[in-house]
């Protein structure tokens, strides 16, 4: 059986296990809507001034909101299912099967990505009818594609990084949001960044991936400047979660 056909099952495995779980898969597309409400309901009034456009805050956080989605799917998720599939066994029976690791890999990452395709369309039919917000198209779609594809991938590999610093099932949940929700807080997700944004937590921000990622998916809803530097910033901490993750992934359960 030759490698793609072999992947295409394994995608065919693991969406068939995603959407069988009914309860996950829900508040998988659930969450990100229910911030959007929540924050367009407490914020939405206003505006936000990105460079010289003035934007609607209910149109920013469709946005923001889009790139959380992607980002809970892709690393959150990720990192922790895979703590838990480790703890209970199902990775050392895996590695013991004659499934190429690349596979595992490749066919997780790429349905994590399907499945952050699908999120950004519901959150952005969602925004558009409910808040006005518009999705670019051409060009400018196009980059936001690829931006959102490389996003998705990167935070997924880092996702698979971070399972080396989880030490068992029980802690993945706290070490996951003390990786990732200061960073989002930073990066102007849940508050966007304006004037008096001090200038070391803008530094912050362009140091780690979420920052970019988010700029870029701006670029596709709100028609703000797009930067290549932002695929590269967030392509290379996808690279070196990849590296992170070939080196110190671990297939058996910690004793």
């Amino acid at each position: 059986m030759s490698a793609a056909v072999l992947t295409l099952d394994q995608i065919r495995y693991v969406n068939k296990a995603f959407w069988r779980n009914p309860m996950r898969a829900f508040f998988t597309f659930a969450f990100p809507l229910m911030f959007l409400v929540i924050f367009t309901a407490l914020l939405g009034n206003g505006v936000v001034h990105i460079g010289p456009r003035a934007v609607k805050e209910s149109t920013y956080y469709v946005a923001s909101m889009a790139a959380f989605g992607v980002i809970t799917a892709c690393f959150s998720n990720t990192a922790m299912m895979t703590t838990f599939n480790r703890d209970d066994g199902v990775l050392k029976r895996l590695d013991g099967a004659p499934l190429p690791r690349a596979i595992f890999f490749a066919s997780r990452i790429l349905h994590s990505i399907f499945v952050a395709f699908l999120l950004v369309g519901i959150t952005a039919a969602f925004g558009h009818f409910a808040y006005g917000a518009q999705l670019a198209t051409g060009m400018t779609l196009l980059r936001f594609l690829v931006m959102l594809l490389v996003g998705s991938a990167s935070f997924c590999a880092l996702g698979y990084a971070i399972t080396a610093a989880i030490p068992n099932g029980d802690a993945a949940p706290p070490v996951v949001n003390f990786t990732i929700m200061p960073l989002l807080f930073l990066s102007g997700i849940f508050i966007p960044f304006g004037n008096g944004t001090p200038d070391w937590v803008q530094w912050v921000g362009r140091i780690f991936p979420v920052r970019h990622f988010a700029v870029a998916l701006q670029a596709g809803f709100l028609g703000t400047p797009f930067r290549w530097d932002d695929v590269a910033a967030v392509a290379g901490w996808g690279l070196a979660g990849l590296v992170l993750s070939v080196r110190y992934f671990e297939w058996e359960p910690r004793r």
